[in-house]
């Protein structure tokens, strides 16, 4: 039995077992176990101070009970943990790592507790014994096997490197040897690409550097290079900022935090090591966080539309840390601030600066968030103490075209859309989770106003009507669980999806098929100053049921029943048809202008939704939860033919100002809005942004094939931005009907054939949908606005 643990003795052997020096200075592998204990346990903190110390108290109630549960069985090492299906031997492997920090770290009431250390040394045994062992048969997901189960078995190992004895040690290494065989790192193809590549190199370069295994451990590190690499289909980083996993999913708000998570910390730990990563491509991953990670973080949240079906996962039926997009966002910041330890100065300064601008305007303090442990505590508290200056967030617009995902950013607010192609699924279900997320990609559109508070973050997913996501245009023929088949395969075929940008301005389009349904529509989003502009056309469906546009489903809450303004009066109804609306205000959170002709007919629902977590979750509390919600929606009625919307959105804009808008228009022209064209002008910022579905003139713009135009005047100069959605990648010609001096500055992929009475351009767009830029100088006299009538020209009604 090992002497009582002093709280001296304990900081002296925390110190060899923490710090980067090994017991012999020539043993590189004890210095990198030593190094990615460090790692797993944090460094340099204080344990007796909170909130370290409340995480160790924590630690150790957590390890007490689990030491208490156990139950070693012939398929189990705990009742309520069966090894079939094998989520039950990652779970168990999950509590043993527990109970190897509570033994290993101090505070936690367990420290040194060598009843503890024979009862987890035992536990491991079990498992490896019944069910983790070589030569063992697999069966259920592969994922449980291969990254699920060795990921805290290896961190236990590294633990307890010396008590576990070489024999264990081989035993255990043999083990993951025969689940996650050198192989599992070859080609990068099949489940061994983006995220799960990182999490395999972590494996192998794990078990490389506990079995002191140089080969191996520089295989996983040479096979992180696939990952570097921008990829234009499948897997990976893309060059706007996309990031999927499961070919057709966009992830970046939970596989892409594994793959900057797992990066981060294997750089930190073979950083200076015979295996650093000096792979130059590496680069990539530190681009990504202000190009792909940092735009779709606000106020600590990442947003849902990026994060697939983890956004079933809130509350769990075991009563565990909950799973919602703040806890997912504060993940992602944490591994950015890992990341940043490794970051040249000027980069790490700005990310710091991000870090500390995201926990100033968080409601929820990160150093509360019960999902870190004291490494990532240790890690945030050294940026959050640290002297960056918080970096407001940055207004504009950030389209990412490759995974039909936009986010307007604007300083009192924030909008985010999620769309769906033939490359990108309606929605992700699979293992139970998200069943009925059909609509998600149907152009759901979500927003924030100031102050932080996350409206979709509070049981929003289990008791919103799954039928009217807000934003989305759907037919009210009744889905199935699951319908259109898991793991992102439900895709629409259209190919014009996507828009263009210049970074303040978008033009953003859907050609839209509902799921499973007949429903079809096109649909465009303006995003400008202070709204967003919506329009839908040519909605058509034979389902035989109503077809409908939502123009918000709002949560308010538990009990949120703020005041509804209609047109200048009160309107209390619980639900109501109203005819000729111009303008609704919704009392806390923005309005909406109705600009047609005679206003819109709008039907406004207040209700209370119960549902559960276990709902769309199979993992998940059966609690019910109920909130409440104001939906307006503009009805088509049953079986449409070429039914529209319009509507504008000013989140959180006063009644008055949205009374006053929906008054003088505020500058705002539809200029057309039909299944061939929809374009609009913003008359104070001297825009003029159109999606053509098809060749065609508007507002004096005439293109050859279907884009997405926007034009930016500034006195006397402008700046067009072409794109083109269907990504046919053949050239585009575009006119625009105005005198034109001469050409200031264009993109390579632009040919000017023409100026004078008009600019004449060959637009060679590629294959990406992305913007190109064309400058000009329009004389003498700034132009007037185009008014429809000053050519012989079409011009799209």
């Amino acid at each position: 039995m090992p002497p009582a643990w002093t709280r001296r003795a304990f900081l002296a052997t925390a110190t060899a077992l923490l710090g980067v020096q090994p017991a012999r200075a020539d043993d590189e592998f004890a210095a990198l176990r030593q190094r990615w204990c460090g790692l797993v346990l944090g460094t340099g903190f204080d344990p007796g101070a909170e909130p370290y110390a409340g995480v160790l108290r924590r630690t150790g109630a957590a390890a007490r009970l689990h030491r208490g549960r156990m139950s070693p069985g012939p398929a189990s090492l705990w009742p309520d943990a069966p090894f079939d299906p094998p989520a039950g031997i990652t779970l168990s492997c999950t509590r043993l790592l527990t109970m190897a920090r509570a033994y290993i770290q101090p505070g936690t009431g367990l420290t040194g507790d060598a009843g503890l250390l024979a009862d987890t040394l035992a536990g491991l045994d079990h498992v490896h014994r019944t069910a983790y062992h070589a030569g063992a048969a697999r069966y259920g997901n592969w994922w449980e096997w291969q990254i699920g189960t060795p990921r805290p078995l290896l961190d236990a190992l590294a633990l307890l490197y010396d008590a576990a004895g070489p024999a264990r040690r081989a035993d255990w290494l043999a083990a993951v040897g025969h689940f996650v065989p050198d192989a599992a790192v070859g080609p990068y193809t099949g489940t061994s690409t983006g995220a799960n590549r990182v999490d395999l190199c972590r494996v192998v370069a794990l078990h490389g550097i506990l079995g002191a295994s140089a080969g191996r451990t520089a295989l996983a590190r040479d096979a992180l290079s696939p990952v570097f690499r921008l990829v234009d289909h499948g897997d990976g980083l893309y060059a706007d900022g996309s990031f999927l996993q499961h070919t057709s999913v966009a992830y970046t708000g939970t596989y892409g935090q594994v793959l900057l998570d797992g990066l981060a910390r294997l750089f930190a730990l073979l950083r200076g090591s015979s295996w650093d990563v000096t792979d130059p491509g590496r680069r990539t991953v530190h681009d990504s966080v202000e190009r792909a990670f940092a735009p779709l973080i606000h106020d600590g949240l990442v947003m849902d539309s990026v994060c697939g079906r983890a956004v079933s996962r809130g509350r769990t039926a075991d009563g565990g840390v909950p799973q919602g997009a703040r806890q997912r966002g504060h993940a992602l910041i944490a591994s950015i601030a890992l990341l940043a330890t490794g970051a040249d100065p000027g980069e790490r300064d700005r990310w710091h600066g991000m870090v500390k601008g995201w926990a100033a305007r968080d409601p929820e303090p990160l150093r509360s968030d019960p999902q870190f442990g004291t490494a990532d505590l240790a890690c945030l508290a050294a940026v959050l103490d640290g002297p960056a200056t918080p970096v407001p967030p940055a207004a504009g617009h950030r389209l990412f075209p490759a995974m039909d995902r936009a986010v307007h950013r604007r300083p009192r607010w924030t909008a985010s859309l999620a769309m769906a192609s033939d490359r990108i699924t309606y929605y992700e279900n699979g293992n139970g989770e998200n069943p009925r997320g059909w609509h998600t990609g149907s152009g759901m559109l979500t927003w924030w106003g100031p102050g932080g508070a996350d409206p979709y973050g509070d049981g929003f997913w289990p008791t919103v009507d799954p039928y009217r996501m807000p934003g989305t245009t759907v037919s009210a023929k009744r889905l199935a669980d699951n319908e259109g088949g898991p793991w992102g395969a439900p895709r629409p075929a259209v190919r014009w999806v996507g828009g263009v940008t210049d970074g303040t301005y978008a033009a953003v389009g859907q050609h839209l098929k509902g799921l499973s349904s007949t429903l079809e529509a096109h649909k465009s989003w303006f995003f400008s100053d202070d709204a967003v502009v919506c329009l839908g056309a040519g909605i058509t469906a034979r389902d035989g049921v109503p077809a409908e546009t939502v123009v918000d489903n709002r949560p308010l809450g538990a009990d949120g029943d703020p005041r509804l303004t209609v047109d200048g009066r009160h309107r209390p109804e619980r639900s109501a048809v109203f005819r000729g609306v111009r303008w609704a205000h919704l009392e806390g959170h923005g309005g909406w202008v109705f600009p047609g002709p005679g206003g819109a007919p709008i039907a406004v629902l207040r209700e209370s939704r119960t549902g559960a977590w276990r709902d769309i979750n199979a993992a998940g509390s059966a609690q019910p939860l109920t909130r409440r919600y104001l939906t307006l929606r503009h009805p088509h009625g049953t079986d449409p033919v070429a039914g529209s919307y319009a509507y504008v959105l000013l989140p959180g804009a006063s009644s008055a100002e949205v009374a006053a808008r929906a008054a003088d228009g505020g500058g705002l022209t539809v200029l057309a809005n039909s299944a061939a064209c929809q374009a609009v002008g913003l008359g104070p910022s001297g825009v003029t942004a159109a999606n053509f579905w098809s060749a065609g003139t508007v507002a004096g713009i005439t293109v050859s094939a279907p884009a997405s135009v926007l034009v930016h005047r500034r006195g006397r100069r402008a700046v067009l931005h072409l794109s083109e959605p269907p990504r046919t990648g053949a050239p585009v010609e575009l006119t625009w009907h105005r005198p034109v001096r001469r050409v200031v500055a264009h993109d390579p992929a632009v040919r000017v054939r023409g100026t004078g009475a008009a600019l004449r351009l060959t637009v060679e767009p590629g294959t990406a949908c992305a913007a190109h830029r064309c400058e000009v100088d329009l004389g003498e006299q700034a132009v007037k606005p185009w008014d429809g009538r000053r050519t012989g020209r079409t011009f799209v009604e």
